[in-house]
Formats: structure tokens, sequence, C-alpha cells
């Protein structure tokens, strides 16, 4: 057998669907087999490869064992005489394997080869081609050098960027991703070294391999893309101390001890160096949006407040605590209630930013209320500024999307525009597949994968699409992979990359639609939307809407309770809130099994029906909770059956 493609996979399915789809098409041209070693994963990987590639050679662990020791399982049965350790997360042209092959037959002294990747948008990776990381080559690297002056000779050796991508060359280090293995060269040097459990094996393979006598080469007559999965959060701290720490282990192996001391030093000085830099970047990041809503809310009212005391008073009338206080106070509220509402997760929509400052606003007119009359100050003024915040956050916001600032951008809710390439078939099932998504795009049309065009359905042929995507003003392609070619895919990317559209693939018999737009994120699915209440963000937001709706009917009691069904039950249900023991909505009572465990509820959907509803709509009731969340559902729920609370 000429060549066993291995592949570890770990909770990556829809990739690894597609992933498989493609090798096999590959696979078809030469004397070939497929192991897949899954480390323990639980979305269904497992089950996808036995029902969709029964002919794969399946190894599914019981634990994740790690990517060097999980390759080294399968290429201990491996029978071919060239070994490809390949990632879930790529896609290879129809003629790959062959190529690679070919090469490797013909250029005996090759112990590994690597190939050119592009990422989801065609643009190229650099890692695809590296140099040893000797601590010089580390320094520039890890302090920022080799990005400033990426093709120069001295600063720009970790990526090599001085050598033209699309030529062959003896490179140094081969990518994990894509690293084809002369199993002659493997039995001399070792296999992987299990000491490194992610990160830093393929440098540690790819220096013994040349240290044995043979050459890595850099082979760009075929191209991969590479949609960098889960595992590639290279902003994280995480990642940073792991994959440094493989470089010290790197170094103790292969450096003199001298070398290595001061290479651990280097290193340790850089995880440093990186995690505050990370830290400072998250923290500004995350920071940057209240700061300035806060900046301009105080600005409105210290422009809106000489101006009504000139209109309706005198100057001087409001005393400083109101701008040095109150205002502040106001503020805090308003940018809560936008944080609770959303307002500051990625995807910035103008929805959430109005319920967020309405809310607020609600909120301190309760609390303006309830406090002492000589600190309420001017109603008035507190609703100029409520409606300063309302014209001045979501402007300024426009303004910068506008302006196209970099971290600061606005996700206006319009439709993606999106043509689908594929033929009528697969056409008609991944339009029902997106519309079942429930995400807000806009199919625009068909593109013909090849010359024949029926008019009636076709915006026009593939070869037309630079066109097509121009009077379309076409945001997004989306490729059947049943329908086209991988490597014209490929070469479709490639060619439109200066056009800044996006791009997916789409599987054949799958639910999954995959692509990804940056190099630095995993790729992305449109699949079926669940907003599950298991999410994170949605618990931390259910417990703050708790926390919230708790201090208010507190604050509100000595008006309401007289109206509740249960005095005594209404007081016990808001310290049992407070204590965390109950949450204000929970399930129905019936079946909920198999759903995402919560609190009890005070409350339940069923609360906004009558009480003699059936057990099936509890049931119904109880799925629709758990599957689509929303925080304003809780308080509707709330707002209609609050007499109930604390009823038996």
């Amino acid at each position: 057998m000429k060549l066993t493609v291995i592949i570890v996979n770990y909770n990556v399915k829809y990739f690894l669907e597609q992933c498989l789809y493609a090798a096999y098409k590959a696979a078809s041209k030469i004397s070939s087999e497929i192991i897949i070693v899954d480390n323990d994963s639980v979305d269904g990987s497992c089950q996808m490869v036995a029902e969709k590639f029964p002919e794969a050679t399946l190894i599914a662990n019981k634990e994740n064992v790690g990517f060097s020791k999980a390759n080294n399982q399968a290429i201990r049965i491996a029978k071919g005489e060239y070994i490809l350790l390949l990632n879930p997360d790529t896609v290879v042209e129809e003629d790959c394997f062959l190529k690679i092959v070919q090469f490797m037959d013909k250029t005996p002294e090759a112990g590994g080869l690597g190939v050119k990747m592009i990422d989801g948008k065609g643009r190229f990776l650099p890692e695809s081609k590296r140099g040893l990381p000797t601590p010089e080559v580390a320094f520039w690297k890890m302090f920022g050098f080799s990005s400033l002056f990426p093709h120069s000779k001295r600063f720009g050796r970790y990526h090599l960027g001085y050598l033209d991508n699309d030529l062959i060359h003896d490179v140094e280090v081969l990518a994990g991703a894509f690293m084809l293995l002369r199993r002659e060269t493997l039995d001399k040097v070792g296999l992987l070294d299990e000491d490194y459990f992610m990160y830093g094996e393929d440098i540690d393979l790819s220096y013994r391999i040349t240290k044995g006598g043979y050459k890595n080469y850099y082979f760009p007559e075929t191209t991969i893309i590479h949609y960098k999965g889960e595992s590639t959060k290279k902003g994280s701290i995480n990642y940073v101390k792991v994959f440094y720490n493989a470089m010290i282990i790197f170094a103790k192996k292969h450096f003199s001890k001298g070398n290595a001391r001061r290479y651990a030093i280097l290193i340790n000085l850089a995880i440093y160096f990186r995690a505050i830099l990370t830290l400072t970047g998250q923290f500004i990041k995350s920071a940057i949006l209240p700061a300035i809503d806060a900046l301009m809310i105080y600005i409105g009212f210290a422009v809106l407040l000489p101006n009504w005391e000139a209109y309706k008073y005198e100057r001087g009338y409001y005393p400083p605590e109101y701008l040095h206080f109150a205002v502040p106070i106001y503020i805090l509220i308003w940018i809560s209630c936008i944080w609770l509402n959303g307002g500051y997760r990625k995807n910035i929509q103008f929805g959430r930013i109005f319920k967020g400052l309405l809310w607020g606003t609600l909120s301190i007119l309760i609390f303006y209320s309830l406090v002492d009359e000589s600190m309420r100050y001017s109603r008035a003024l507190l609703l100029l500024g409520s409606g300063w915040a309302f014209l001045a956050l979501p402007s300024y916001r426009y303004l910068l999307h506008k302006l196209r600032v970099s971290g600061l951008e606005l996700e206006l809710d319009h439709q993606k525009r999106i043509a689908l390439v594929a033929a009528l078939e697969e056409s008609k099932r991944i339009s029902e597949l997106i519309a079942q998504s429930g995400l807000n795009i806009d199919v625009v049309g068909f593109v013909s994968p090849n010359d024949s065009v029926h008019q009636q359905f076709y915006l026009g042929n593939i070869h037309q699409l630079p066109e097509i995507i121009r009077i379309n003003k076409i945001d997004e392609l989306i490729f059947s992979s049943g329908d086209i070619p991988s490597q014209e895919i490929i070469r479709i990317m490639l060619e439109l990359s200066d056009l800044n559209i996006d791009y997916k693939i789409a599987p054949p018999e799958s639910l999954s639609i995959i692509g990804s737009n940056s190099i630095s994120t995993a790729g992305d699915l449109y699949v079926v939307h669940i907003n599950s209440i298991a999410k994170e963000n949605n618990k931390q937001n259910k417990r703050a809407f708790d926390l919230a709706m708790a201090t208010s009917l507190l604050f509100l009691s000595p008006f309401i309770v007289w109206f509740t069904h249960s005095k005594t039950g209404f007081f016990q249900s808001i310290f049992e809130v407070f204590a965390g023991r109950k949450s204000w909505v929970g399930y129905c009572t019936g079946n909920q099994d198999h759903l995402p465990p919560l609190k009890k509820g005070i409350l339940s959907p069923a609360s906004l029906y009558p009480e003699n509803i059936q057990e099936k709509k509890k049931d119904e009731l109880n799925i629709v909770y758990a599957k689509d969340y929303r925080l304003l559902y809780d308080f509707e729920i709330v707002l209609k059956a609050w007499r109930n609370i604390g009823k038996s």
C-alpha cells in the first residue's frame, strides 16, 4: 500500500465529515487507507464515521491521549509506504495525494513534506513553511520582530517569509496540520515524541528528520484549506503557556544545557509578557465600549444641566453632587442593563442597546421614586438625559461602523447576501438547510457548477462568478462539494481572494455548512439554531435577571404585596431567589428528562396558561424553553404572573 492517511479528531464532527469527504476523493487515485483516531469526543464524531465512512479504520479512545500518542497509535498499524498526518479541519484537492507521493518517489532524500495552506478566505497561511525555533529565531518571533519584518532573512526566519510561497523549498520545520512522512524515515528517527501533548511535536519530529540525514520539503504544487479548529485559540493565555512550554521541552531535548537554560528563561519571560499583553488586550477590548458609553452619557448630562438650569431656574440651581454622584449612578445602571441585554456582545445590534437603555431608565425611575426626596433632584433632567442616551449611543456606534474602526464594528441587522454554487438538487437541499438555521440570510440565487445554465433557475455559471458577485452584491459563496471538486473550490477562492467575500462548503447529505472567515478564529457552521439554556452566558444572564428582579420586587413590595395571592409566600420566594435556591422561572411540572438541569422555578412557562393545561403541552413548553431561551421571556412570565408568586 502506498499511503496511509491518519486523522486525529477531538470534538470537531462537522469538520471531520468534510475532511473525510475530500480525503476519500483524493485517496481514490492511489492505493491508500484512512485511519481516524478519536480522542474521546462527545459530539457524535464516532457515530458519524461509522455511518458515513464505514470503510475507514476507526480507533475510539476512551480518553484524550493527546495529538502525539493518538498519531502513534495509528502509525503502528499503518500499512502505507508513506504516512500523512492530516488535521480534521482541512480540505485537500482531488489530486493532492497523488502529487505528494509522486514527488516523494522521485526525491529519495525527502523524509517529510508539507504543502501550501490557505485559510477559509483563500489567504496564504505563513505556517506552511517554518524555520527551526533556535533561541535567536524564537526571540524575534516572541517579541514581534518577525511580524514587523516578515521578509527579512534575519527577523523572518520563523515563517521563512523571504522564500517564495509558490516555489518548492528545502525547509526545516513542517506543519502538523499536513505532514507527509516516509515510513523508512520514521523507522530510523522514531515516532512522534509523546512528551508533547499538543504543539511542538511537529517541530521535534521535523528536527529529528533533518538530524537523521533527510530533508523536509515545502511543496506548493498542491494547496489545502486549513480552517483552524477549536484547539487553535491563539489569543488565549492557555495557548501561549502550552505552546511555549512545548518549546521548553524541545530545547531541553535538543540544545546544550546552557542554551536550554537560557532558552527556558527566555520562554518564561515571553509567557509572562504575552500573558500581560493578552489580559490587557482583553480588558481594553471588553471595557472600551462601556467606557465610551459612560463618557457619552456623562457629556450629555454635563451639557444639558446648565442649559436646563438657565431655561427653567437659574445657574447653580443643582448642587455639584448631581454630576459627581447621581449621574454616575444612573450611568452604572444603564450600562449594567445594556450588558444584561447583550449590548456588549460580539455582533452588537441596536435592539439590544435600546432594550438595555429602556430597562435602565425604568429601573432608575423606580429607585428614584423610593429614595429620599432630598436626593431626587430632577425627573425632567433624568428623562432628557435618557433621551440623549437613546440618541447618542446608537449614533456613535453607527459612525464607528462607517469608519470601519477595528474591534468596534457594528453588526447591523441586515441580511447576509449568499449565492449557492451547486447543481439543482443540492441547491434546493442547501437552501432548505439555511432556512432551518434561523439565521438572517438572503439566498440571492444559484450558480451552475458547470457551463450548462438553466436560465430560470441560475444567475449564471461558475465562470461568471466575479460578475455575479459584483452585480448581486454577494457577501458569501457556499459551494456544494458534491458537485464541485475541492481543487476547483480552492482555485476559485484563490482567484477571488481580492474581493473580500466569505466562503463555506456544504458536504453532501450533511446537516452542516462549514467555513471560516479569519485565520485566528475557529471555523463556523450554519446549523439549526439552538440558543440552549445550558449555554454559560444564558446561565449568567438568568442569574443576573433573578437578582435584579428580586431586588426590584423587594423595593416595590410595600405597594404590590397586597395584590398577591400569598403575602408570606411572596417574601419567601424573594429570599429563596436571593439565596440561589430557586429561580424566578423554571420548568413546568412534567417530563424534564434529557433537558439541561435548572433550579426549581417560582413560576414556569405554564404560568401564562390556565391551570388545567395538559401534561403534553407542559412537556412541549419545557422543550421550547430549554432550546430557545430568551431573557425577555423570563421577564414576560414574571410581569404577567407576579400575582401568583408564592402561591402553592
